[in-house]
This record gives structure tokens, C-alpha cells and sequence, in this order.
């Protein structure tokens, strides 16, 4: 701790921290532009400058930027003396000399950063009289608008870009006060975290386009904090709402979770929410080759009653994209023994296994927190960057992490961005990755492995055995070997090592082989770390509640048969082969199908009940972390759509169960579900219950700037209605209630006064980039077992053999694509890629195909044609479909498949 004086009162502040950083942490306003908590100090701006003194006995003192001074012991600054205080407000006013005064038009207006920083400097007049440099916009795709006439130079959006985030298509031309930031040419930005330059930029510059098509202004927002559920990592995000639409979705800061960024899925992929596929009213077949025929909420529960009577065999089918209530709720009402996951079985074995490993050894879960402190990474079968993005950005930091000791030698403070970068030279700590192709992280690793699943597994097992001789031996090719010698060596010497595997290549080996690496690192001493990639949003948490997949479903209907079974917000035929499942749906006299958006399943339902998107419904999630998090509704569902758990405390109440009278709010399911569950029993702490209040006053969703709340309705009404009370939380649907900083997980927006931009983010932390006030949201469920390592897995894989007639078929993952609900997004769905056969170089000659040429690609069951596209890193006798593409057909990769050419002729081209 260090001693500083901020216009000569003693302060008490962290070592290693800088002026800016240390006073904004005290509380204190200082203007600044270029340095980010993210990014560090380069002193481009010269917009945060103090002056320093000497001693108390120096009076005239000197000018400096306190990003760029140290805040060391006996500093002597001040903050608010009139030559710093006019020389700030000087250079407001040469950054606004080319700035247009478009104010009112901007989309940043009303949250802008500049706005703020002029008010706070006092610069209110301009004098420049002169002609304004101009610039040409660029398109720059579908999510991010460009108007570069706004830009102050800060040099943030590169920064972030291209040294936090890795991109290279963004980058800085021209010189002198002609700079711009922009493409080489028109295009989209090629990067996963594009739409983070929305939020890093100060201005206006780069902006959601997204929002810009039905634009409202942030005082008019009403938002909620919600998690994404895009992925299984947890994310957490703020959700802002108008006119019953979602217009926008931000990062809102969790520093174990996801700090001041997420992918541009979480960003962009809401537009489902929207979407002209949502199911807004009760559907019901009234016979079996009939049309599906809306009626209301009352109708649809009448007709419930003739088909959950007393004695009926009721299974239901839960949901790894619905909330742990939904889930619970749905077990309750069947049984747990006529409960199912609605996961595939190979999804099932993989969850199990990932469940045991987390629950039995001495290896703890890591966050997205931990990945980014880790100081050598080893990757297992995973594309992150397109399975698990926003993990992607945490690792490309943990690789910067061992080179900075030089810097440290150097003493170099780490928030001297550009000092660190040149000390650096471009070098990366030890980071490996063993994939079935070429992954964006390939550009970063010291080594890099393209192999079959069961290859990968095995180089896994091999850096176990090299870490401990105690793990089984396995025998690997000299290069494997070698390359397996280095990252046992590299993990062996790391502080905090960190092992990352998941279910992207469908493998429990791969699974195993990451326990065995993390397991043998800790029976060493060392503190590794095991982070799992699940693909949906509480994947991790239905694999807590149930251990039995739609296989165990489809067996238990083939032996004792079944009247009804209840779908929740899944779609099956994602999960299984179409015809099975067609199958199982034929075995029940009613099929009940909740959802939000249509599905292949959906159409097969007998009774079809509207059901609620994130955005207008209440829920625990649990991450792949372990860390269960509440996401609350931004606003009320139209007309009967329901949470899918009232829907079925409505079904409970018909079939003369007592949760249908007794869960009246969501507190009533949470905490039935705790008591009965022990794994759970943490999740009544995930957020505060609904009677919740501060200073007797709820938390208000809509901020104090509110506008036009009569003329939203006065189509219907001129008369201000009354707004709807919110049952399951502590929030209101209004402007009215406390307006102070509330807990953690109530944080609905970032504002204080004079920060009306995200940078406002600064009063809500302990200390700049550091825990929120009161901690940050979420609870641990899981916790490692005892130190001793558990016995090691000694089943290992054979190695792969490619075969003459036929290529092992992989899975691809995309960011736009592979995850379903975004895809109903309509920007998403432009973006997103065509099904496609992926085949490597050497297999492309094999076949005699060039890219574009069409395949047949022939498995149990399935034959379809798709065109080549060469994909790098693909080893021989191994070929790749998309992941998740619904026009694809096919689940249950890994599998063998047929590929040949074929030659099509024009109507076969047309149909193909």
C-alpha cells in the first residue's frame, strides 16, 4: 500500500497502480479518453493531467498525465488547480475542433462519453471558425455503423482490436490530425468481439447497428440484467427494452465472469426475441392429420384437463436452454423417474462424465477470470473460439502472461501498455492446442496438434504420463511425443496451469485425458485448474438435476409406453436422428410442446403453449463454471405466453398436485428446489427474493429520464396505465422507486452523476476493473474433492486409422450458426454459413474435387449432397460438417461417413 496527496489530503491506495487508475478508484473525477481498465495507459489522449508537486513545500509543481505516473509513496498531486484545470479544458477544445456537432442525430447521444468529459472540463464554447476535416464512412457489415467524422484519435478501437482481441482487419492510417480507423476496404469485420468497439469507443464512431433499425434512446430503455444464453460460459449482460421489442443487449461487468467484454453472439443474436417465428398464443390440433388452431389460455387449460387426469402416463423432456426453475417445475409434475434431459445420449455420457470429474477431484472449475490469469494453457478438442468466444478472448491474455515477468525485470509497471508491448516484442507464454482443424488460437500457441478426437485424447493421456509416471503410458509418434514432452514441461512449471476440454468433439476420452492432465499437475503441488466447454446455457445445470437423455426416454416408452409427453423448450430433432424421433412421438396419444420459437418439434405438438424468451421471464442458469446466476425479465410477456414453469404450475394445479396452489413466484420454486436437491442448495443466494427492498422501494428498471410513458399507449389509451407489478422480483415497470446503487445482481443500467456512458461502470467497483460493490454476482455449486488424486483413467483410445472407403466426420463450430436460438436473428442468419462438407488438402486430391465441387455424403440412414470447402488443419482420412446448421440434418458426430464426388447436372444443381 502507498501513501498519496490529492490537493493535500492523505490518501491510502494499492502499489502498482497509477495516478488515473488510483484516483478513480477514491472516487475522485478526473477526464480521460485513451486509457481503458482493459486496455492500460498509453498517454495518446493527454486528457487526464494533474499536477504534481515535488513536496508540500513546492508550489509552482508541473503538468503530467496521471495514466502515464505511478502512484507511489508520498505522491503529491492536485486535481482541481486552475492551470491543470484550464489545460484540460484546452484539450477538450483542439479535440473538438473537427468533431461535428451532431449531437442531437448521434446514437451515442445522452450516454456519450465526450459529453460527459466536455461538461466535466468546462469546455461550452467553441471558437474554431474553420472548414472540419471530413472523412468517408465504411461499411463495415451488418452489426457495427461507422461515422468517422466523430472520432477524438484516442486509438482505443485499435487497441482493443487488434492488441486485446487479436482482429486484423481493423487498423489506423494516414498521420497528423488525418488519422482513421477503419478497414482496408468496405467489409465485415472479421473479428468474434467486433461489437465491443460499441462500447470501447468514446464517441460515436462505431455504433450497433442492430439498434440503429429501431433506435431509442438509453433514457428511454427500460432495461434488466439478464445472463446470455447463447453459450454455457454465463455472461453476464444488461437487456434494454421498448415498446414490448428487446432493442439492444450490453456487457454488463461480472470481473469472474466475463469483466467489460462479450462475443458479438451475446451481443447481436437477440433478434429471436423479435423474431416472426416467436409462438405468441395457445395452439391445439383437434385431430391428428388437423390444422393447429389458436385459442386462449383459458381454452388451452380446459382442454389440459381431459388429458391429465388422474392415472395418465405423463413423461416430460426438459431443456438445456431452460432455466433450472422450468426444469425442476417440469420434474415435479411427472416424477423425477418419468423425467429426461432432452439431450442426446452421447451428450448425456459427456455431461456425466463432466460432472463427475468436477465433483470428485482436486482440480477446481475455473472462471473465465482464472483462464485469463493462467500462465500456460492446454487446449483438448475444442474451437473456442467458436464453441466458447468469449473464453477465446480470456486465453489470448493468459498468453501474455509469462512473457510479462520480463517486463516485471524490467519494472515496467503492467499498466504501461505500450512500454510492456515493446519489452514483449511479440512473444507468448507456453499455449497449446490440440484440435481436429485449425482454430483462430493456432496463432497464438507454442504448439499445435490436428489429429481425430481419439488422437487428441491420447496426446491428453501422454502429457499426464509425462507430468507423473504413475498415469498409464502411451505410445505416440516421435513428433506427438515431443510436442506432448513440451507442454508437460511448460504446465510443470507454471504457477497457475490451466486445462481446457469440453464437448465440441463429442469425446468422453478427450474428457478424460484433460481430468488425468489437470489431476497429475495437482498431484505435483501445482494449483491447475479444469475448465469444460458445455454448449448451452444451463447444459451444466440440467446435468445436476437428471442423469437420463432422450435414449433413456425413447427405451422407457418402448417398454411400458406412455399417453402423454411434455416437450419444454427443446427441439428434439436437434438431438436425435429425425427418425427416431418421430417414432417416439408417435407412441404418445398427446404430444405438449413450450416454446418460444417454432421448431421441428413444434410442429409435431398436439398442444402448443407459448412460453417466454429470456427476455420476458425470470431464472436461475448455471455456467460451465458451476456458477449458478439469475437473469431477470427486462419486460412482461404479451398476452398468453407464459414462463414455461407457470405453464406448468397451471398443469399441476389441473392434475390436483399441491406446488399448483403453492408456487405463486419464483422464490416458491427455488427454494422447493433447494430443499430438495442439495447440489442447489446455493441458489437461493443468487440473487435477492422478490421482496427485496431499499428504503422500502423496489429498484426501478426505467431510469429517472424516463419519457413519454402516456404517449407509448395513447393509441389506446391518452390516460397513463397503470404499470404491471412484477411478482418474482424486486424490480418495478416504472421510473419510481430507489435510485441509489443497488446489490450486484440488481444492477440494471450504469449511470451517476456526470457519467451518463457505460464508463459510469467506474462507481459501481470496489476499485477500478476489481469486484463490484458487495461482490460479484453468481454462486459456486460445485467445489473440487479431497487434494489426493483420484485412481487415473486407464482406458485409453486406440489411435486413429483412417479408412479406404469412408472419413471420420467431425464437427464444426461457427459463432453465427451453430447455436440455435440466434439464428432466428435475422442479421445472425445472414451471416451465417451455408451447410458445407470441410475436407483438407490431401483428401481433396484423393476424391478429385476442388473447392465448390459437390459430395455425397452418405451415413446410416442419410445420404445429401453438399459443396467442398477446404478447411485447414483437417487431417487425412477426417472430414467436417457444421455443427448446429439445421439444413444440415445430421446429429450425433463424431460418425463414419461415405463421401464421393458428384457430378451434377442443372436440375439436380437446383434442388441440391
Amino acid at each position: 500500500m502507498a501513501t498519496i496527496f490529492i490537493d493535500n489530503i492523505p490518501y491510502t491506495v494499492k502499489d502498482g497502480r497509477n495516478l488515473l487508475h488510483a484516483c478513480l478508484s477514491l472516487g475522485f473525477d478526473i477526464p480521460y479518453f485513451c486509457w481503458h481498465p482493459a486496455l492500460h495507459s498509453v498517454g495518446a489522449c493527454r486528457q487526464c493531467a494533474v499536477k504534481q508537486f515535488r513536496d508540500e513545500k513546492d508550489t509552482r509543481g508541473k503538468i503530467v498525465m496521471s495514466c502515464m505516473t505511478p502512484a507511489a509513496e508520498g505522491t503529491r498531486i492536485s486535481i482541481n488547480d486552475p492551470d491543470v484545470k484550464r489545460f484540460r479544458r484546452s484539450v477538450i477544445e483542439w479535440l473538438m475542433t473537427n468533431h461535428p456537432h451532431d449531437c442531437p442525430v448521434c446514437d451515442e447521444g445522452g450516454e456519450c462519453h465526450l459529453q460527459d468529459m466536455t461538461v466535466m472540463t468546462g469546455h461550452d464554447y467553441r471558437r474554431f471558425r474553420f472548414r472540419k476535416r471530413t472523412h468517408r464512412n465504411q461499411y463495415l457489415g451488418p452489426l457495427v455503423n461507422h461515422e468517422m467524422n466523430r472520432c477524438i484519435q484516442c486509438y482505443r478501437c485499435v487497441r482493443f482490436y487488434r492488441d486485446y482481441a487479436g482482429g486484423r482487419d481493423l487498423d489506423v492510417f494516414a498521420s497528423h490530425n488525418r488519422v482513421y480507423f477503419g478497414r482496408h476496404a468496405d467489409g465485415l469485420l472479421q473479428s468474434e468481439f467486433s461489437g465491443n468497439l460499441v462500447e470501447v469507443c468514446p464517441t460515436g464512431v462505431f455504433t450497433d447497428k442492430t439498434l440503429k433499425e429501431h433506435y431509442t434512446r438509453k433514457w428511454d430503455l427500460q432495461t434488466a440484467p439478464t445472463v446470455c444464453v447463447h453459450c454455457g460460459l454465463g455472461c453476464n449482460t444488461i437487456s434494454g427494452e421498448r415498446y414490448g421489442s428487446v432493442r439492444r443487449i450490453i456487457n454488463r461487468y461480472n470481473r469472474d465472469v466475463n469483466g467489460y467484454f462479450i462475443c458479438d453472439r451475446g451481443r447481436f443474436g437477440y433478434g429471436f426475441v423479435n423474431s416472426g417465428e416467436r409462438i405468441r398464443t395457445p395452439l391445439i390440433r383437434r385431430s391428428k392429420s388437423g390444422e393447429m388452431g389458436p385459442v386462449s389460455r383459458e381454452d388451452a387449460l380446459k382442454h389440459l384437463e381431459g388429458i391429465l387426469y388422474f392415472g395418465a402416463r405423463v413423461i416430460g423432456i426438459g431443456s438445456p436452454r431452460a432455466s433450472l426453475e422450468s426444469n425442476f417445475s417440469l420434474m415435479t409434475l411427472v416424477g423425477q423417474e418419468h423425467f429426461y434431459a432432452g439431450i442426446s445420449e452421447q451428450e448425456q455420457s459427456l455431461i456425466d462424465r463432466i460432472v463427475d470429474i468436477l465433483s470428485r477431484g482436486p482440480a477446481p472449475a475455473a472462471s473465465l477470470k482464472d483462464a485469463e490469469e493462467a500462465d500456460a494453457v492446454l487446449v483438448l478438442g475444442e474451437d473456442i473460439t467458436n464453441s466458447a468466444p468469449r473464453l477465446s478472448l480470456s486465453l489470448r491474455q493468459a498468453a501474455l502472461n509469462k512473457p510479462m515477468e520480463t517486463a516485471r525485470k524490467m519494472r515496467i509497471p503492467e499498466w504501461n501498455d505500450t512500454a510492456v508491448r515493446t519489452a514483449l516484442q511479440g512473444r507468448r507464454g507456453p499455449f497449446f492446442v490440440a484440435a481436429t482443424a485449425a482454430t483462430k488460437l493456432d496463432e497464438i500457441a507454442s504448439g499445435v496438434l490436428h489429429a481425430a478426437p481419439d488422437d487428441i485424447a491420447r496426446f491428453g493421456f501422454s502429457v499426464a504420463r509425462e507430468v507423473d509416471g504413475n498415469a498409464p503410458d502411451v505410445l505416440l509418434s516421435a513428433e506427438m511425443t515431443a510436442l506432448a514432452g513440451a507442454a508437460a514441461d511448460a504446465l510443470k512449471n507454471a504457477e497457475r496451469p490451466l486445462v481446457v476440454a469440453g464437448m465440441g468433439c463429442g469425446s468422453e476420452a478427450v474428457i478424460q485425458a484433460a481430468a488425468q492432465a489437470a489431476w497429475a499437475l495437482c498431484g505435483t503441488g501445482k494449483k491447475a485448474r479444469l475448465l469444460f466447454i458445455v454448449p448451452e446455457c444451463n447444459t451444466l445445470g440440467l446435468g445436476l438435476m437428471t442423469r437420463r437423455g432422450i435414449g433413456a426416454a425413447v427405451k422407457a416408452v418402448a417398454e411400458g409406453g406412455g399417453d402423454t409427453v411434455i416437450v419444454m423448450e427443446n427441439d428434439l430433432f436437434r438431438r436425435a436422428d429425425e427418425t427416431k424421433v418421430k417414432e417416439f412421438f408417435r407412441g404418445f396419444k398427446q404430444v405438449i410442446v413450450i416454446d418460444h420459437v417454432r421448431t421441428a418439434t413444434t410442429g409435431h405438438a398436439d398442444v402448443l403453449l407459448p412460453s417466454c424468451a429470456f427476455a420476458e421471464s425470470q431464472g436461475t442458469y448455471v455456467s460451465s463454471e458451476g456458477r449458478a446466476q439469475r437473469s431477470f425479465k427486462v419486460c412482461m410477456p404479451e398476452g398468453d405466453m407464459r414462463e414455461s414453469w407457470r405453464w406448468i404450475t397451471d398443469m399441476a394445479e389441473i392434475a390436483g398436485r399441491p406446488e399448483g396452489k403453492t408456487w405463486r413466484n419464483i422464490d416458491h420454486v427455488v427454494k422447493a428446489l433447494a430443499g430438495l436437491m442439495p447440489v442447489f442448495a446455493g441458489i437461493e443466494h443468487a440473487a435477492p427474493q422478490a421482496g427485496f427492498r431499499m428504503t422500502g422501494l423496489r429498484i426501478p428498471r426505467q431510469p429517472h429520464r424516463a419519457s413519454g410513458r402516456a404517449a407509448i399507449s395513447a393509441n389506446v389509451n391518452v390516460h397513463e396505465p397503470k404499470p404491471p407489478v412484477d411478482s418474482d422480483s424486486a424490480f418495478s415497470f416504472s421510473m419510481e422507486g430507489y435510485e441509489g446503487m443497488p446489490p450486484p445482481e440488481l444492477i440494471q443500467r450504469y449511470w451517476s452523476p456526470g457519467w451518463n456512458s457505460v464508463q459510469a461502470l467506474n462507481k459501481f467497483q470496489e476499485e477500478v476493473a476489481g469486484p463490484l460493490r458487495g461482490g460479484d454476482p453468481g454462486v459456486r455449486l460445485l467445489q473440487p474433492g479431497p487434494l489426493e488424486v483420484p485412481a487415473y483413467f486407464r482406458e485409453i483410445p486406440p489411435s486413429f486409422r483412417q479408412r479406404e472407403d469412408s472419413w471420420l466426420l467431425v464437427p464444426l463450430y461457427h459463432i453465427f450458426g451453430s447455436e440455435e436460438l440466434s439464428v432466428f436473428s435475422p442479421v445472425i442468419a445472414g451471416i451465417s454459413p451455408e451447410p458445407y462438407i470441410g475436407i483438407g488438402d490431401q483428401d481433396m486430391k484423393r476424391l478429385g474435387v476442388n473447392e465448390g465441387d459437390a459430395v455425397a455424403v452418405t451415413l446410416p440412414g442419410y445420404s445429401r449432397v453438399f459443396p467442398v470447402k477446404k478447411t485447414a488443419g483437417l487431417p487425412e482420412g477426417i472430414a467436417g460438417m457444421p455443427a448446429g446448421l439445421p439444413s444440415a440434418g445430421w446429429t450425433g458426430l463424431p460418425a463414419w461417413a461415405g463421401i464421393v464426388k458428384k457430378v451434377l447436372h442443372k436440375e439436380e444443381d437446383r434442388h441440391a
